[in-house]
């Protein structure tokens, strides 16, 4: 009678354990059939071709430059997680002035736009059109907000490091791609993301609901995020989810981490919920056409 108490508990410690390895290889939600990069893992260059869907065909080709060859790639060999750790304090510091009053945050070091409650306001100006109660606003919380130390929250140091950290994932991209990096031009939105577990209050810090970056936002043609803190350790939640037909396929997110793809409807995507403590990237998206090109910011 012992002997099959033992036998009946030992197999319900395996079944346990088997559906607890299922679970996690599965990342604890429901249609993550894949993780293509473990947090834990160190990933010299993954990459995975998928085929290109037609969205590119509506715009305007580059030759040499407009996606033929589509897919994915995932490098922990880009950007050291001490860049990392120096790249999240400009965002912190920038950040620190102002955000949402959900839960995602926005900075954009070339726009100079940052959340600000349920608003955004401009870091670099002050002053908005007359007659428009939403820029009279934001100029009055900015100006109250920020006064004139905006002036010493950023150095040319911190602008030099954005810059340099552009280009290398810049470099990586055209790489993977097979394309020059000179062929490739900054485009918007370019920005910081600071996202935590505050229920949505806008549109705006609802970040969850599955696109694709062409037919949202046109220009795009690469994008990119720079991951700056790491899933599990600074936050649960969040991951990001490529949404195949019949397979949804995962990245966890980790410092110094670069995953790029090229933007039509070949690479559907979203990013889970941040559920506890908080998560901080940068999203860097790339054209090939010069006309929707943003130059980098720097000190004036």
């Amino acid at each position: 009678m012992r002997r099959k108490w033992l036998r009946a508990a030992v197999l319900g410690a395996c079944t346990s354990l088997a559906a607890l390895l299922l679970w996690g290889s599965l990342g604890g939600e429901d249609g993550i059939t894949e993780v293509l990069a473990f947090r834990s893992e160190v990933l010299p260059g993954r990459f995975i071709e998928v085929p290109c869907s037609e969205d590119y065909d509506s715009h305007r080709r580059f030759e040499g430059c407009s996606p033929r060859k589509c897919g994915r790639g995932i490098s922990d060999a880009v950007i050291t997680r001490d860049e990392a750790r120096r790249i999240r304090s400009v965002a912190e510091k920038g950040l620190s002035l102002g955000g949402s009053d959900g839960g995602a945050s926005i900075l954009d070091l070339h726009s100079g736009a940052l959340s600000v409650g349920k608003h955004f306001v401009n870091l670099y100006r002050y002053h908005g059109k007359s007659g428009s109660k939403m820029m009279r606003t934001s100029w009055a919380v900015g100006r109250w907000y920020f006064g004139d130390k905006i002036q010493t929250v950023f150095s040319e140091e911190d602008f030099q490091l954005y810059r340099d950290v552009r280009q290398k994932v810049q470099l990586a991209i055209a790489q993977a791609f097979g394309i020059s990096a000179s062929s490739l031009y900054l485009t918007k939105p370019t920005f910081f993301s600071r996202i935590n577990s505050t229920a949505a209050r806008t549109a705006h810090d609802e970040y969850w609901h599955a696109h694709v970056d062409k037919v949202t936002y046109g220009s795009f043609d690469y994008t990119s995020l720079l991951y700056l803190s790491d899933y599990l350790d600074d936050f649960g939640g969040g991951r990001f989810v490529f949404m195949d037909e019949g397979a949804n396929r995962t990245v966890e997110p980790r410092a110094g981490r670069v995953s790029f793809f090229t933007s039509g409807s070949e690479n559907l995507h979203r990013v889970e919920k941040v559920c506890w403590g908080t998560r901080y990237a940068i999203t860097i998206a790339f054209t090939c056409n010069p006309d929707h090109s943003i130059a980098d910011p720097a000190l004036t």
